[in-house]
């Protein structure tokens, strides 16, 4: 019996900023899919004519890496959607994917926030909320990054199970916007039959290359997958 092979389509069309290191996150992503677990194949792209249904009947996971409001017309709209609800696919955000499609209320439901701005560049501590998620579950208790982290609006821990938070201590957070100090840097959810998930970081190259990260990053796809199981329940901050 021939091994199966998973698809990943990943998405990196910038309609806003555009991150120089979407092509470097297109080649590690796809190395990624040749070492994982089962193996997954990547269709790296920028064409959004590629999100439609007829075509995504061939993924089994959809990434973006993406700023703006893309190309898409209603009805891709809708298949994107349906992808995940309907046909219990994946969805996983890279960093920017929370600043795409502003005007596109019903996409920022389903990833579970926006964008609003990134006080801080630089070494920062995060907690790790969920230990035994496979996105976060080799990272420990805390971990040390340098990056430009993200803080989101319209997010709540009512609707999402929160995997990554920023520790307030390592940064002055009198630039952060919430009162609360509750940043969360990572999180997933249940959409409809289909996955969720969601990373704020991934910036800087150099992060990219790094083996915590790139870990990071396939646990998310491979849980997206529905390959190794993960709690999406949310809970509140612990």
């Amino acid at each position: 019996m021939s091994e199966e092979v998973k698809r990943v389509l990943y998405v990196n069309l910038s309609m806003g900023f555009r991150h120089e290191t979407t092509a470097t996150a297109a080649d590690i992503i796809t190395r990624l899919g040749w070492r994982s677990q089962p193996r997954f194949f990547t269709t790296a792209t920028e064409d959004c004519e590629l999100i439609n249904r007829e075509i995504l009947k061939r993924y089994d996971v959809i990434i973006f890496y993406t700023t703006g409001e893309l190309p898409l017309n209603e009805e891709q709209k809708k298949a994107l959607l349906d992808f995940v609800r309907e046909d219990g696919k994946g969805f996983v955000g890279i960093h920017s994917a929370i600043d795409t499609f502003y005007q596109w209320r019903e996409y920022g439901e389903m990833v579970g926030g926006y964008f609003n701005g990134h006080p801080w560049h630089q070494k920062v501590g995060i907690t790790v909320e969920d230990k035994e998620h496979p996105a976060t579950r080799h990272l420990g208790d805390y971990w040390e990054v340098v990056d430009e982290i993200y803080q989101a609006r319209d997010w709540s821990r009512e609707k999402v199970r929160v995997l990554l938070r920023l520790d307030p201590k390592s940064v002055d957070i009198t630039k952060g916007a919430r009162e609360d100090q509750d940043y969360a840097l990572a999180w997933c959810r249940n959409y409809g039959k289909g996955r969720v998930i969601y990373t704020a970081l991934g910036h800087p190259e150099e992060l990219w290359r790094d083996e915590k990260f790139q870990q990071h990053l396939l646990g998310a796809i491979l849980w997206a997958m529905g390959v190794h199981p993960g709690d999406a329940t949310p809970r509140p901050k612990p």
